[in-house]
């Protein structure tokens, strides 16, 4: 079967944004409204999840007597549960439809991750976080496709920069609780936080209609077709599909390496108490958070792919600088910029994945070139764990400059921005070989 081409493809690529943003934003319907607001909620949670797990290691590895490798190995479960839970999301959302799997991911997340409020062993720990993973895999993977379906393409990237932005207010969020709860109430108290914005997702993604470009696909019965055989099978698709899978690896091992051991980067090389930490790290996410707003609205005005390539490159510099200058004295205001950047790209990289690929195929080939991405987010904890019993926990943060070289440059030469429509209905049975696909 091959890819198809949508009808308004050609036009996608020389398209320029309106200067009405906002009078665009607030266009769109009440269920597009809905389903942006609840997945804001679902990021946040995403974003405690992965902080909680950060703050809370130094706690956890002092009551539970860990080394450094078994410590980063807790953030390893996490991401092995979300690469299976991302890779199992994506190939049901384009059987059975986004709105219902992302609902059962939340609820799985926020179930498992109360629980670990009253876990007493690393292995309870262990066991909760993989579980855990699968629910928090599959928010990100199949609610970024969801809400990707409803936005139209002039302001797809501004939309989904917002939902990256929540994913700090979801670090911020955990880190500010953190310098009341972990001096008061111990480590358990922040796994118990999750719940309310859990329950706030659920009760607004009840009842929520998929898409319409994938309710059309059910109606031609493309939704039972075999998605992992039609991208496999089409050149272009499969070249796509390895290029991102590539990219997400470098992207994660960046990313998460940084955000898992910089509060006890603080605490360990610069000496930082439990206080200040917390107060720091929410201060880089809080400036995260302006980044990504920032970033996703110029993508949709300058386009996707020089806002990733000059977004990663600028913050593969600025890491290992950062390592190599911070003191006790300065590291709040160079932890600033680090919050700007390091999380820049992922305000373009939900836009541009999702219109690299066609409606039938969109939530297993997202879904799976990120979550085997995942290995990259796996990998990062533990090499950062292994560097710091040998050097520096410094060290370790400083070479991720390196990976954020990698998943810069390889869209940046060999994937093309805006191929696909996902608001739009495929009608069109053309071949890649008979009209092309998008405008480099």
């Amino acid at each position: 079967m091959p890819a198809r081409v949508l009808p308004d493809v050609a036009t996608m690529g020389g398209s320029t944004p309106s200067p009405t943003t906002w009078s665009a934003v607030m266009a769109l319907d009440r269920t597009a409204k809905l389903v942006a607001v609840a997945m804001c909620f679902a990021l946040i949670i995403d974003g405690m999840d992965t902080q909680v797990l950060a703050l809370s290691l130094p706690s956890i590895s002092n009551e539970l007597r860990l080394t450094t490798v078994a410590a980063g190995a807790l953030s390893t479960y996490t991401f092995l549960g979300m690469g299976i839970g991302g890779v199992l999301a994506g190939r049901l959302s384009d059987r059975i439809g986004r709105a219902r799997v992302v609902w059962w991911s939340v609820l799985t997340f926020t179930l498992f991750t109360t629980i670990i409020a009253v876990a007493h062993t690393y292995l309870q720990i262990a066991t909760m976080r993989f579980v855990s993973g699968f629910g928090i895999g599959a928010i990100y993977c199949t609610g970024t496709v969801l809400v990707a379906e409803y936005v139209p393409t002039m302001i797809r990237a501004t939309i989904l920069g917002v939902l990256q932005a929540a994913l700090p207010v979801g670090y911020s969020s955990a880190a500010m609780l953190s310098s009341y709860l972990l001096p008061r109430f111990g480590w358990r108290a922040l796994f118990a936080c999750s719940i309310l914005p859990g329950i706030i997702t659920l009760r607004l993604l009840w009842g929520i209609a998929d898409p319409p470009s994938w309710r059309a696909l059910r109606k031609r019965g493309d939704s039972r077709v075999s998605a992992v055989r039609t991208a496999w099978q089409d050149p272009l698709l499969r070249r796509t599909f390895l290029l991102w899978t590539i990219t997400s690896m470098a992207l994660q091992f960046g990313y998460y390496g940084a955000n898992t051991w910089l509060p006890s980067y603080l605490m360990k090389d610069l000496h930082l108490n439990a206080q200040s930490t917390g107060w720091y790290v929410a201060a880089a996410y809080l400036m995260s958070v302006v980044g990504k707003l920032i970033t996703g609205w110029l993508a949709d005005v300058t386009g996707r792919k020089i806002l990733w390539v000059v977004t990663g490159l600028v913050a593969a510099v600025y890491i290992p600088f950062l390592v190599h200058a911070a003191t006790r004295a300065n590291v709040a205001y160079l932890l600033l910029i680090f919050g700007f950047l390091f999380g820049a790209p992922y305000a373009i990289n939900a836009t541009y994945m999702n219109e690299s690929f066609p409606n039938s195929v969109r939530g297993t080939a997202v879904a799976t070139s990120y979550s085997i991405g995942r290995v990259g987010s796996m990998l990062s904890p533990l090499l950062i764990g292994v560097a710091a019993s040998r050097h520096s926990i410094g060290l370790g943060i400083a070479l991720l400059g390196i990976s954020y070289v990698v998943f810069a440059l390889i869209p940046g030469f060999f994937i093309r921005e805006k191929m696909f429509d996902p608001e739009a209905v495929e009608t069109f049975e053309s071949t890649y070989e008979t009209q092309p696909a998008g405008i480099a």
